[in-house]
């Protein structure tokens, strides 16, 4: 019977009716981030598989541990040479879906004042009344849409844009073959693909090699009236770079959804960077929630039990990060 370990509080909502997904006895527990006491900690040294966004060499060594899957895309909190030989790492993704209505959502939002219109129509003021060019507003078919990372959530977030007839441009890390997803594709540092577009949405990883990528020079070479959005991870785009575009309204706009600090337990509120982003009038703020959704749960939860059964067949396993050493 293999022992399953949920380790950490952001692990319980894939805990939760995981059993009826396994066709195979496992027994399963969900234990807390900080390990309470010596049953705690035996149970997860016992562990055959842990699901975990954190895995590092300064606690219990599950030495029998045959799979480490994070129950998300980014893994950056997983020391990978801490991981014992034997063991696959794998992650998640399905959040794809979601994070691309996100961003459509904001995208909207931006072209079309439901919620300004309602609160004034409220007073008895008709201020978006058809019939006056001074109070149209701008359609997304008439946009150009740039995405900045041209993975699992970059073409979803394409799809989403043709259907709305908008023009997609594309800048990514590797070559990317021609799609009827977008029509033109550049290098990540082409100020063509910077200066092209009314929106940019960032959703590359962060690594060594693009933290800090979206710098002064990018959104310098950005449209006064463009947008970026970030849903990647906070540090590709430069801290003070975009706090410096956005203060000086050297871009039109931003729509933040990651960040560059987040909640610990010594500060479980802090605001999301050290820089006053929040006085800023021109910057959608959002909690890193983009990709959290019912459908997002579901179907991590759904890989998670299928790469199980996969490795207590013998089988290969779907989203492999490092595979087992010995």
């Amino acid at each position: 019977m293999l022992e399953i370990v949920f380790h950490g509080e952001d692990t319980a909502p894939f805990a939760e009716g995981f059993a009826a997904l396994l066709a195979m006895p496992a027994a399963i527990a969900q234990l807390p981030a900080t390990l309470p006491d010596a049953a705690a900690r035996q149970a997860y040294k016992a562990a055959d598989v842990v699901i975990a966004n954190r895995f590092a060499a300064d606690g219990p060594i599950p030495h029998q541990l045959k799979l480490l899957h994070a129950p998300a895309a980014g893994y950056d909190g997983i020391r990978l040479d801490a991981v014992p030989s034997g063991a696959f790492v794998c992650n998640c993704f399905g959040h794809e879906t979601a994070i691309a209505e996100y961003v459509m959502a904001a995208l909207l939002a931006r072209c079309v004042p439901l919620t300004e219109a309602d609160t004034r129509l409220r007073q008895g003021d008709w201020a978006y009344q058809s019939g006056d060019p001074a109070r149209v507003h701008p359609e997304l078919a008439a946009m150009t849409l740039g995405l900045c990372g041209f993975g699992h959530i970059g073409k979803a977030i394409a799809a989403r844009a043709r259907a709305f007839g908008m023009r997609v441009l594309v800048a990514n890390r590797s070559p990317v073959p021609a799609s009827p997803l977008f029509d033109q594709a550049f290098s990540l540092r082409d100020r063509g693909f910077w200066s092209a577009a009314d929106a940019i949405v960032v959703s590359l990883p962060l690594t060594a090699d693009t933290q800090g990528l979206v710098g002064t020079d990018e959104l310098g070479a950005m449209r006064t009236s463009a947008v970026v959005m970030n849903v990647g991870r906070g540090p590709v785009i430069d801290e003070a770079a975009l706090y410096d575009a956005l203060s000086q309204r050297r871009i039109g706009g931003a729509v933040i959804d990651t960040w560059y600090r987040y909640p610990s337990p010594g500060e479980p509120h802090p605001l999301p960077s050290s820089l006053p982003f929040h006085e800023l009038a021109n910057i959608v703020m959002t909690p890193h929630m983009s990709g959290w959704t019912s459908g997002t749960i579901a179907r991590r939860r759904e890989l998670i039990a299928r790469n199980i059964q996969r490795l207590a067949r013998g089988e290969a396993l779907e989203n492999v990060i490092r595979p087992k050493l010995d």
